[in-house]
């Protein structure tokens, strides 16, 4: 694709997102009010009822600030979320007129996401910086320039992991009449066990040797641990390998489910 097209793209999906400045910023306001309240009153809780001032690496401050940067990064990660985009031009059949378009349609489809993505990263630092001056400091985490840095290209990476993984579900529309099933197990699934609930750390030993095998950890839990500063230099540099190892796997599956797929499609829609 041209790289003046992809901009292009990424500057009209940007300008739509905040076309509606009002319920932009109401509908992160209150989402991020309604997570400050709900962690803070669970790991409260667990740590008044546990005893204990560590818990699997983490004191109250260090869970509490996990908690609230899993949630803003994780905005970034989701954003431009395909949820039915995909699967419902399939199903009607406005797939065709990107097929007759001279630019690829994944590559299209990106170009929208990140476009979604820029506002959302300026609203959580926005966010970020309103909240950080009210939070206590914390001996198990350690928030500093060098995490943002690393932070950055670890969002951007777990956003193009999560693209890739969005994307299969969706394409099952060519042969399936309803996905949206299997787009809410893929979206729950993620959340779970990629670490947008709470750190894998927290699991069974027997559950952690598995979990940090799969890609999903990369998509929530490595960046807001690099942001946080619990992830060392080299530790970092194979984490954003192996989250580009598995988006080019998830690449290999996705060229023959579409080749598949649009031999299947017939345009006429539903």
């Amino acid at each position: 694709m041209n790289p003046a097209l992809f901009l292009h793209l990424m500057s009209i999906e940007s300008r739509r997102l905040l076309s509606y400045r009002v319920d932009f910023w109401i509908t992160m306001i209150l989402t991020l009010i309604v997570q400050l309240v709900v962690i803070w009153a669970l790991w409260t809780a667990i740590f008044a009822e546990s005893g204990k001032d560590i818990v699997a690496g983490w004191d109250l401050q260090g869970i509490l600030a996990y908690g609230v940067f899993v949630f803003l990064t994780g905005r970034v990660v989701r954003g431009g979320d395909l949820q039915m985009a995909v699967a419902t031009e399939i199903y009607d059949g406005s797939l065709s007129r990107y097929l007759v378009y001279p630019c690829n349609y994944c590559f299209t489809k990106y170009a929208q996401q990140l476009g979604n993505i820029f506002p959302d990263i300026f609203q959580s630092v926005l966010m970020a910086l309103l909240i950080i001056p009210f939070m206590e400091s914390s001996t198990t985490v350690d928030l500093n320039l060098t995490g943002i840095l690393m932070c950055l290209p670890s969002i951007f990476c777990a956003h193009l992991l999560f693209f890739m993984m969005g994307l299969l579900p969706q394409m099952v529309a060519f042969w399936a009449d309803n996905v949206w099933s299997l787009s809410v197990m893929m979206r729950m699934v993620t959340m779970l066990i990629g670490g947008a609930t709470f750190p894998l750390s927290l699991f069974p030993d027997s559950m952690q040797s598995i979990l940090y095998m799969l890609p999903f950890r990369y998509l929530f839990e490595f960046p807001t641990l690099v942001l946080l500063g619990k992830v060392g230099f080299e530790e970092w540099i194979t984490g954003i390998v192996s989250c580009l190892i598995w988006c080019g796997f998830f690449l290999l599956l996705l060229i023959p489910v579409w080749r598949r797929g649009t031999l299947r499609y017939t345009g006429v829609g539903i």
